[in-house]
């Protein structure tokens, strides 16, 4: 029985970012169990500068700028992307002491998922949807049996596509509250 489209791609992308939280409290639990919470405290600072960093690739794709292997700077964007977000995800902890930087690590956080689904899921999705159809259409079935068998997967893929819609306008969210942070952090740090 052939794999659906959930075994084959959404359930590994479930894994990853399910990969992204162990790790997130797996650091931020040895920093506590290492008495090295001050580390974690400026996870945050190289954190922030690898998602930055990882704008190289959106200023490529949008030919703002014109060096660079666009494959090469993608792989570059989703790692420098993914562990940013963990070092950031690691510098907020589980601990509450502000609701801008809070606002700005759920924002951050959507944002990844939103380019996890756009990396991992939506392309591969929509080739292996179209691929059923192929299939099926070789096997002599009419349009309608066709779209009837790939129903599902194709409902599947399409509430996945707007997922892509989302990445972005996250993404200047996610930008506006961590400036917001980092202002107040630069305003209300204790310099002496």
């Amino acid at each position: 029985m052939a794999l659906s489209l959930w075994h084959r791609h959404v359930l590994p992308f479930t894994l990853l970012a399910g990969l992204l939280a162990a790790a997130t409290l797996a650091g931020d639990y040895l920093l506590h169990r290492l008495d090295l919470v001050w580390v974690g405290r400026y996870l945050g600072i190289p954190g922030t500068i690898l998602i930055i960093g990882s704008m190289v690739y959106s200023l490529r794709k949008r030919k703002m700028i014109t060096t660079g292997n666009p494959k090469t700077l993608l792989n570059l964007h989703e790692f420098s992307a993914w562990l940013g977000s963990l070092m950031v995800l690691i510098h907020s902890g589980i601990h509450f002491n502000a609701i801008l930087p809070w606002l700005a690590t759920v924002a951050m956080g959507v944002n990844v998922i939103s380019g996890m689904i756009g990396k991992l899921l939506l392309n591969r999705s929509r080739l292996y949807v179209q691929g059923k159809r192929d299939s099926f259409q070789l096997r002599g079935l009419s349009k309608p049996e066709v779209e009837q068998a790939v129903f599902w997967d194709a409902v599947t893929f399409d509430t996945m596509a707007k997922w892509r819609k989302v990445h972005i306008p996250i993404f200047i969210v996610f930008a506006v509250l961590a400036l917001g942070h980092i202002i107040s952090i630069f305003l209300f740090w204790s310099w002496s």
